[in-house]
């Protein structure tokens, strides 16, 4: 678990490590996101699931975007209204050819919306009120439903909390570089060491933590989540769109079969 007061302190680290670019869709995404109430987070029974290699029968999603096929393990039981927001999506085909609208310098890249510039077209799915939980983390791989608004009173916008937001896009998570001094600092400020060696370990994006929905775990084609991070973007708003177009083809959802992942390798 990050300490509440010293988000700040490894946002500023995160952006130095990541260039001064980095900042304003960091602000959106995180910074801002950290006025409202925290989740409370028991290091003794947290859960680190993502860390699991999926079950048969757990749902799974299968995202066939330009690039390459990567698969991640949904979780219901701990987002279940972003997950089936998502689902529900998917199965209407409202991901089909829609755009990677954001490629983060190696860090993550940002899809699902129907427009180049990453706007949805209306807000019918944009407003699932944002869940956290003590066993989600965004660690290499994580899947997380983006935030979309806030909507505070006029006590909030001078004291801080709101009621947070997400949406049909989303962000899946390549990582941070962990240097020496991240290391350090993130060891310094956590409170579980079961969780600062395991972002180490695996990577990730620490400073995302119980700030945004994770509504999945990418468990197979991570090389295409890398590329996904990495590609040659320009500055549009508060995003970096990939100079090349890369869409999403399909979103499939479907269930998890240790058998079925075997065949299909089999077969390549």
């Amino acid at each position: 678990m990050l300490k509440k007061n010293n988000v700040v302190r490894l946002v500023l680290i995160f952006t130095l490590i990541m260039g001064v670019s980095s900042l304003v869709v960091m602000l959106s995404n995180t910074l801002m996101a950290r006025n409202n109430s925290y989740i409370t987070v028991d290091a003794e029974t947290m859960k680190l699931v993502q860390l699991d290699p999926p079950k048969d029968g757990d749902p799974i999603a299968i995202v066939d975007t330009d690039l390459g096929e990567y698969r991640f393990v949904l979780y219901p039981q701990y987002s279940p209204n972003a997950v089936a927001n998502f689902t529900e999506l998917a199965k209407q085909g409202y991901y089909n050819d829609t755009y990677v609208f954001h490629s983060e310098s190696g860090v993550y890249s940002a899809a699902g919306a129907p427009n180049k510039n990453g706007s949805a077209n209306d807000n019918s799915h944009e407003l699932v009120e944002r869940e956290l939980h003590q066993d989600l983390w965004p660690f290499k791989g994580a899947v997380l439903a983006m935030n979309t608004t806030v909507k505070k009173s006029f006590k909030q916008k001078f004291l801080g909390g709101g009621t947070y937001y997400n949406g049909s896009r989303f962000m899946t998570l390549n990582t941070v570089k962990f240097n020496d001094e991240f290391k350090k600092e993130l060891k310094d400020y956590s409170e579980s060491e079961k969780l600062a060696d395991a972002f180490i370990e695996h990577g990730g994006v620490p400073n995302f933590s119980q700030q945004i929905t994770v509504i999945g775990q990418t468990y197979k084609g991570m090389d295409v989540v890398e590329k996904l991070a990495d590609l040659e973007a320009q500055e549009m708003g508060v995003y970096k769109v990939p100079v090349k177009d890369v869409k999403i083809k399909t979103v499939t959802i479907s269930t998890y079969s240790a058998a079925e992942e075997a065949k299909t390798e089999s077969e390549k």
